[in-house]
Parts: C-alpha cells; structure tokens; sequence
C-alpha cells in the first residue's frame, strides 16, 4: 500500500512525517514560517523530499481555523493570517501535484481518537481539548459535524453564566490570570503553578481550580444533555494532570442529581500525534479509495 504525507500546521511550530505500516515514521518539526511565500517554499520542499524517499499517494493537513472543505478555504482566524480566506487547499494540491486534504486540528485529534485512540470502540463522541482556550469537535456516526457554519465543536464559546464563556473560565490560562488578578503584590503565576499551590493548600488557588472545574463539569453535563455521545474525550491540560478529571467527575456527580445518564468522561489517547493521526483519518475519509 502507498504511503500518506502528513503536516501539522500550528503557530510555532509545524509537524511533518509519513504515514507507513500504520505508524508515523520520519518525523521532523520546523519553526513556523513568518510569510506565505516561505509558507509555502517549506511545504513544497518537506512533500518533495516525502515523494524521493516514499511512493506517497498524497497529503493530509491538519491546520488552524474553521478549514471549508467544500471550497478548500481556511476561514475565521488563527496566529498565522496569512492562510486565511482563499482557497489554499487546491493551491498546495497543485505545488505538491498529488492529493490535499485538510481538516481543523481538534477535528483532526477528534479523529484520531475514534480510529484508535480512546473512543476506538465507539461511532459518536465529543472532543474537548483543552488549552489556551477550549476548542473542541463532535463526531457522529464516525464522522465530524462541521456545523452550518463551520463552529461544530467550539464550545469555547458557550455561555457558562450572563457574560463568560468557557473559555474564560475552564481553562488553566485563566485560572492562573485569576489568580494573579487576586494576588497583585505577589510575582506572576502560570497556571502549573497555581496548581501546586493548590494542591499545597493554598485556599485562594483552590478556589480558582474549582471555577475551571465546574465550568468544565457543566460544560459535559450539557453535551451529554445536548449531543448524548457515547462517549466525552479530553485533551490538553486536563489529560496531562491526573487529578483533573476525578475532580470534574466528582463535580458532574453533583450536577447529575436525580437524572439517570453518567456522561462517559475519559482522557485523550494521543498527545503529540494526535493531529497527525487525524490527518491521515480525515484524509481517507476524503479519498475513499485510499485505505488507512
């Protein structure tokens, strides 16, 4: 069987490797081009050393930003602008003159995940990752719900009192610029930091983990409620703190009271590969006739 391309498009950095033998093989990282021209210049180069060393049948991308797979636009915005709003997809198809696909990088992960992750055993779940914000994806009958218009999966933005949304109260980034905002004679904290505080002790920092806890366990209480997947799936900073997610379950028993439905919450599979598994998922998916 051909081998895949994959690239991982993020703000610092961008991933390159080989899908072969159902591994990732060949991996390499490069600082994130400043230009569209240089942009371009690295991708082209990365696939043409892919096409001397393997027989790759084409490119799956995964990138920032609600990607249009229709048109093959990367629309709303990320920390690289000069990807947006035109159609990128055929014009790397045509550099790389082999196949592209693209998808989001949490649909990506999403993927990832259900083809032999964490929801391995399921068709439909929701994918939260959280970071510096919280983004996300919902995945029915194995594949994504993109949405009308392409904000399936952003539960960032859902309102978790009259003017906050979740990502301004779930996320680690916020409980620690909470904290500081609490705290302006003391030198600033990140929010590993105000974690271990937490678990020393400190009140203060108890306090501000336990609003990124709630609005997390509301937030799952509400997907379940909304969406019932068979499975809720966490990435990000709550997979990598082994005492996050026993307290968000704690708190989801809280809210659950009488109703009957226990939100299946699990920590995500894959970290560092996980948009590049996805990739290479979402790029079958798109070319039918190319086997994973």
């Amino acid at each position: 069987m051909q081998s895949l391309g994959v690239i991982d498009i993020g703000g610092t950095t961008i991933k390159f490797a080989v899908w072969q033998d159902q591994q990732l093989v060949a991996k390499t990282k490069v600082t994130t081009p400043t230009t569209l021209a240089e942009f371009y210049t690295l991708l082209t180069t990365q696939v043409a050393q892919m096409k001397r060393d393997y027989q790759i049948a084409g490119v799956g991308i995964s990138s920032p930003g609600a990607v249009n797979k229709a048109t093959g636009i990367i629309e709303g915005a990320s920390a690289l602008p000069y990807i947006h709003n035109f159609r990128i997809q055929p014009e790397l198809q045509r550099r790389f003159e082999l196949p592209v696909s693209m998808e989001n990088d949490a649909n990506c992960a999403a993927l990832a995940e259900l083809a032999d992750g964490a929801g391995k055993q399921v068709a439909s779940l929701c994918f939260l990752i959280v970071g510096t914000g919280v983004g996300g994806s919902v995945i029915v009958n194995h594949q994504i719900w993109h949405g009308a218009h392409l904000f399936g999966g952003e539960f960032g933005f859902t309102l978790m009192n009259d003017h906050q949304i979740l990502s301004e109260l779930g996320t680690a980034v916020a409980v620690a610029k909470r904290y500081n905002a609490s705290h302006p004679a003391q030198p600033e904290l990140d929010g590993q930091a105000v974690f271990e505080l937490a678990a020393k002790g400190d009140t203060d920092a108890q306090a501000e983990v336990q609003v990124m806890v709630r609005a997390l366990a509301r937030a799952i209480y509400n997907l379940q409620y909304s969406f019932d997947p068979e499975l809720i799936v966490m990435g990000g900073a709550v997979s990598n703190n082994p005492h996050l997610l026993p307290a968000i379950n704690a708190e989801i028993e809280k809210l659950r009271a009488t109703v009957t439905i226990k939100p299946d919450v699990v920590a995500c599979h894959f970290t560092d590969e996980a948009n590049l598994r996805g990739a290479v998922v979402d790029f079958c998916q798109t070319y039918l006739d190319i086997q994973k």
